[in-house]
């Protein structure tokens, strides 16, 4: 048996606060949105009940208008900011009032697989929950029906605070209405963690949309942050793609057709993003209307859910790998060398088990499975060599951010398990 493997199913099950998982100790005392949908794939492998819960779990979060927010606070807790008083939501239990990556739907799809005929029970009111919020990204996040849906807020992206945002967030104050007490830096090196004038935008955007009532018309038409985002494109496109196929699986034709109409355009949409001169697709800056050109590993998300032409998929992967030359683990989410690029800080050059896994399945999906198969060595060797840390030097190899980290664990367990037959 490997031993790496009873110490994921260690992690998890110490990072369980009952029946949902915080993503490490301390540092993320509460159930994060798209971590939770890893972690529950992770579950799924051995403890199908387990995995079922930590999306029930997750669901107790959803708002009235079909949001899943970031953060549930199911309890109280002193380590994290900003906590629930900052966010000033109005819902039963205490959430966040912004959102992050669909991976829902995806991992529902896996489960109901893993469950078969017996999962149904539990699939049906999970699936009820992930329509309701697919319908909430297209009309929220995408009112004029681009096909594109836009982020309000850096952390809805689950990249913090990627160089992907620095041009849009140089225009947000720093002022905010909030004292902002950092609490990660008290748990964490601060050369790994967001500066604080970024950290003070951060908080400037939570007060103006607070000050909407998080009502999403208000929200849109106050934004001072709003920009069509590739990767989360591409992760609600895939959702979209495992939403359709329940629907059928389920005896759902009418939202099956919905929802293939919204996926064939967020298709159309994501082809017209494609910039061959940087051989691979960009965001838009909805507020300046010009392209975000920042090299990141966004840009490579759309393999995930597209079938791309064998040019464009070769362009993406030759540019992949100039990306990963030298590096002791790939995938970096910033391009070497460049001004922003720092190996070491939060979302702006490490590795992440999680990002190499959505990569992973694109590499796959579009005909390059060598590829894949490197990354997913490269993603276990790390981990095998540092630990469950939550992200990776890609230069050193170096564990970095919160230790013993769910989501680490549970992409090491699905990524063991999935080698690339030869």
């Amino acid at each position: 048996m490997n031993m790496h493997i009873d110490q994921a199913k260690r992690i998890l099950a110490a990072n369980d606060r009952g029946g949902y998982t915080v993503p490490t100790d301390r540092l993320y005392p509460f159930q994060w949105n798209w971590d939770s949908a890893f972690v529950a794939m992770g579950f799924a492998l051995y403890d199908i009940d387990r995995a079922y819960r930590e999306l029930e779990r997750l669901v107790e979060g959803q708002w009235v208008d079909g949001m899943i927010p970031h953060i549930v606070f199911h309890a109280p807790s002193e380590t994290y900011f900003p906590g629930p008083t900052v966010w000033r939501t109005q819902h039963k239990i205490p959430t966040s009032g912004i959102t992050q990556p669909p991976v829902f739907a995806i991992a529902l799809r896996k489960l109901h697989e893993t469950a078969g005929k017996e999962g149904e029970a539990r699939t049906l009111p999970l699936y009820e929950a992930a329509l309701k919020w697919h319908r909430w990204w297209y009309s929220a996040r995408d009112p004029e029906g681009t096909g594109l849906v836009a982020l309000l807020h850096p952390w809805e992206s689950g990249s913090d605070n990627s160089p992907a945002w620095d041009i849009a967030l140089a225009r947000v104050p720093t002022t905010t209405d909030t004292p902002v007490v950092r609490k990660d830096t008290g748990h964490v090196d601060a050369d790994m963690r967001p500066r604080d004038e970024d950290y003070r935008r951060f908080i400037h955007l939570v007060d103006t949309y607070a000050a909407c009532g998080w009502d999403p018309a208000k929200q849109w038409e106050k934004a001072p942050f709003k920009v069509a985002e590739i990767q989360t494109t591409a992760i609600l496109l895939k959702a979209g793609e495992d939403l359709e196929h329940l629907a059928r699986l389920l005896g759902r034709t009418e939202d099956a057709i919905e929802i293939a109409a919204l996926n064939d355009r967020t298709r159309k949409a994501m082809m017209a993003q494609w910039r061959p001169d940087l051989a691979r697709f960009v965001s838009r800056d909805l507020i300046s209307g010009e392209d975000v050109e920042a090299a990141t590993q966004a840009g490579f998300i759309p393999l995930l859910s597209l079938e791309l032409d064998k040019q464009i998929a070769d362009a993406l992967v030759s540019e992949m790998k100039a990306w990963s030359k030298g590096l002791k683990v790939a995938f970096p989410t910033t391009k070497p060398g460049i001004a922003s690029w720092e190996p070491k800080r939060y979302w702006r050059g490490p590795a992440w088990a999680i990002i190499n896994w959505l990569l992973i399945d694109g590499l796959k999906r579009n005909g390059h499975a060598d590829l894949a198969e490197e990354l997913r060595q490269s993603t276990i060797a790390a981990i095998e060599t540092e630990g469950f840390a939550e992200y990776f030097d890609p230069v050193t190899g170096q564990g970095c951010g919160g230790l013993g980290f769910s989501w680490t664990a549970a992409a090491y367990l699905w990524l063991e398990r999935s080698a690339v037959p030869a």
